[in-house]
């Protein structure tokens, strides 16, 4: 038996790069996981592939309100009451801000602040009746940075921040808990797409001199939700080589 088992956790943009290594992660430890994406069937299949039993693939768009609640209550239903939610899902639409589109503004503040708030205020209630939960949001640091041609995801990624520190404010006394982490330069495939020079660009802010894994970042999220952070709470965790002190 491990530290999570009997724990039902859902887990959004659960089915590539940090996403997908949270899924690995946290079912290795014997939660049951909810993996969550726009699709059905590449959700289900990043469930069927988990180590361990009882995972399950589900759809939703995280920037509608409405199918966050349904995804909720169909995860009860199916999987029993969840009592770990990972708002890892998020979009990019980078532009300068002179040249940023309305649609590129909204779409990422839709999807990457509004999500984790639809989703995170439905399922606060149940776990507020039970008096456990663990809430982790995927946030970034340039939330703490800003960056150059992401006014949308950096304004996103700082607000969840403050959303997580509200959060955990208002749910502590009823044994929930909320916390951030905070991924710097990780070896996913936007960061795979990077011109080499401006990815060596990167790499030269980063002490530890190289770029993390989404097994990183999947690490910490493990700590976070499990036994040995019971008295942790509001906080962010950098995950980032040194790059942001």
């Amino acid at each position: 038996m491990t530290e999570l088992t009997g724990e039902v956790a859902i887990v959004t943009g659960g089915t590539r790069g940090i996403g997908r290594a949270i899924c690995e992660e946290l079912a290795s430890a014997g939660a049951r996981i909810a993996v969550v994406a726009t699709g059905e069937a590449s959700s289900s299949a990043v469930a069927g592939d988990l180590p361990g039993d009882g995972h399950g693939g589900f759809a939703c768009d995280v920037s509608r309100s409405a199918d966050c609640s349904q995804l909720i209550s169909r995860v009860d239903e199916r999987m029993g009451a969840p009592t770990i939610l990972v708002n890892n899902a998020g979009i990019t639409r980078d532009n300068i801000l002179l040249r940023m589109k309305d649609e590129e503004w909204q779409q990422v503040l839709d999807t990457n602040l509004s999500g984790a708030f639809y989703l995170t205020r439905a399922v606060a209630r149940g776990m507020m009746k039970r008096r456990a939960g663990r809430i982790v949001n995927i946030s970034s640091v340039v939330g703490l940075t800003g960056n150059r041609g992401q006014s949308n995801y950096a304004a996103a990624k700082a607000a969840l921040i403050a959303l997580t520190k509200s959060v955990a404010q208002e749910l502590a006394g009823r044994g929930v808990l909320a916390n951030v982490v905070a991924p710097g330069l990780i070896e996913t495939d936007m960061t795979a797409a990077l011109p080499d020079e401006v990815r060596d660009g990167m790499l030269g802010r980063v002490p530890l001199g190289r770029l993390g894994s989404p097994e990183d970042v999947a690490r910490t999220v493990r700590f976070l939700v499990g036994p040995g952070a019971s008295y942790i709470t509001g906080q962010v965790v950098v995950v980032d080589g040194g790059m942001v002190m």
